[in-house]
């Protein structure tokens, strides 16, 4: 590929590069470096170690034709995100929608004009740097993003820390309006905390490559209740786990979120005092269906829409949440090979769901 500021390079594939010396000499014109190859062979190799800014590829050629040459450019990781404009003398709209989808972004008819494919080239040439640019400012937001994360985390946990011990120790002498604001700032800062974990956690969703296993529920269950213990406490809130849990596929730090997030929600949400139920089925589909079942208001199909939105809120008198937790429990079990859901009537509580992949038969 082209450094910045250096000519953009073309590779040309076609058995009969001499047809094409006229399309070859406009484009040196528009300042860009040429490379040619005469079949899908070829193209492969020079494809790999030249790492052309855009690949011109012949449909009909002796050996891979251009669609299959196109396939195995996509198929490597080295050539994958490299445009290919194909260059074919077929017009019919079939022989079109092949070479889409083989991986091409365009297509020139022959014979050839030359103001046609530079124009073309100039326009894909442009929407791929545009892309890489977008590419590299995402990675340096993600790594600010990040270390703005980790940065705040640990002056936060201390203001925690010292908060939980002034209200264990001094609430006594305090009259009730200070407690009052003594506990407004705990509980501010734990949901800054809170925050920060999910935007770390959105970050390693994004960008984590993960191994799947067969999930120990029961532990990572508990994890998670354990992790939500002040709020149960503060509750007072009964929540019901089985004793015997349906085996899925699956991550299980990222599985722990999903659960630590709908019972989080379960409790915040439910009734007075919270009642949660826990458990899980196996589905005819190959799936493993775990739900979380509260004693709340329940909510409306209109709120129900507007759950798993990435920064969505609901109505402010139902639930007073950043928008975070929930889209992220849905990017997460998409990302596991599941799905999320809601099944709710206002008036008789709500049941949050996801699915995972069950565990194959040996």
């Amino acid at each position: 590929m082209a450094q910045k500021g250096m000519p953009k390079l073309i590779l040309i594939v076609d058995d009969n590069v001499t047809n094409l010396k006229v399309v070859i000499n406009y484009l040196k014109t528009q300042g860009l470096e040429i490379i040619t190859a005469r079949n899908g062979e070829s193209c492969l190799e020079r494809a790999g170690y030249a790492q052309p800014d855009l690949i011109l590829l012949d449909v009909q050629m002796p050996g891979i034709d251009g669609f299959e040459t196109c396939r195995r450019l996509k198929a490597n990781e080295l050539t994958q995100n490299i445009p290919v404009i194909f260059m074919t003398a077929l017009s019919d709209i079939d022989d079109k929608v092949r070479g889409f989808e083989a991986g091409g972004v365009d297509y020139v008819t022959k014979p050839i004009q030359v103001e046609e494919v530079g124009a073309r080239v100039q326009t894909h040439l442009t929407i791929r740097q545009l892309q890489q640019e977008m590419a590299e400012r995402i990675t340096e937001l993600d790594a600010f993003a990040h270390t703005t994360a980790h940065d705040l985390k640990n002056p936060l946990a201390r203001l925690i820390m010292g908060l939980d011990l002034l209200q264990e120790r001094a609430t006594p002498a305090l009259d009730k309006e200070m407690q009052s604001i003594l506990q407004i700032s705990l509980n501010g800062s734990r949901q800054m905390a809170t925050i920060i974990d999910e935007l770390l956690l959105l970050a390693s969703v994004r960008q984590q490559d993960i191994v799947t296993t067969p999930l120990a529920m029961q532990a990572i269950v508990l994890n998670a209740k354990q992790r939500m213990q002040h709020l149960i406490d503060d509750y007072e809130a009964e929540i019901i786990i089985p004793d015997k849990w349906e085996t899925a596929v699956g991550y299980a730090p990222w599985v722990e979120e999903v659960w630590a997030n709908y019972m989080s929600n379960s409790l915040k949400y439910g009734g007075r005092p919270p009642h949660t139920e826990l458990g899980s089925q196996t589905l005819a589909n190959g799936q493993v269906r775990f739900w979380v079942k509260d004693n709340g208001a329940g909510l409306s199909e209109a709120d129900q829409a507007k759950l798993f939105q990435e920064f969505s809120r609901l109505n402010p008198h139902i639930a007073k949440g950043h928008g975070l937790g929930l889209s992220i429990v849905n990017r997460i079990i998409t990302r596991l090979g599941g799905e999320v859901g809601i099944e709710s009537t206002v008036g008789q509580g709500s049941t949050f769901y996801f699915t995972l992949p069950a565990v194959s038969p040996t």
